[in-house]
């Protein structure tokens, strides 16, 4: 990557002719460049859930809270909070069953 020396930007290669020169928006051009290669990369990442699963040897490190499960009325259920809107907003308080392992959130 080359910068620009009079206002710091990223210079970028245009063609001139049959050459390729580095310029900039400011109006400074480097013609004194010996080869340009110009490649654009990008990187895939699966896209990960949103929500992870958790696991049951995963449940051991979660703290435990007095809840009642929806399903079963388990009086004990694990806990994890998780930034699921913007970040002015209250995190997502997602809870599992200790017995039947259902999950779900609660939004207090």
């Amino acid at each position: 990557m080359l910068f620009c020396p009079k206002c710091g930007s990223l210079l970028r290669p245009k063609k001139e002719g049959s050459k390729t020169v580095m310029f900039c928006r400011c109006g400074f051009t480097n013609k004194e460049v010996s080869s340009v290669k110009v490649s654009e990369s990008s990187v895939k990442k699966k896209e990960e859930a949103k929500f992870a699963v958790v696991g049951s040897e995963e449940d051991s490190v979660l703290p435990l809270t007095n809840a009642e499960c929806p399903k079963c009325a388990h009086k004990k259920a694990f806990y994890w909070l998780v930034q699921t809107r913007a970040g002015d907003e209250p995190e997502t308080k997602f809870l599992k069953c200790e017995k039947c392992k259902h999950t779900w959130r609660d939004y207090q």
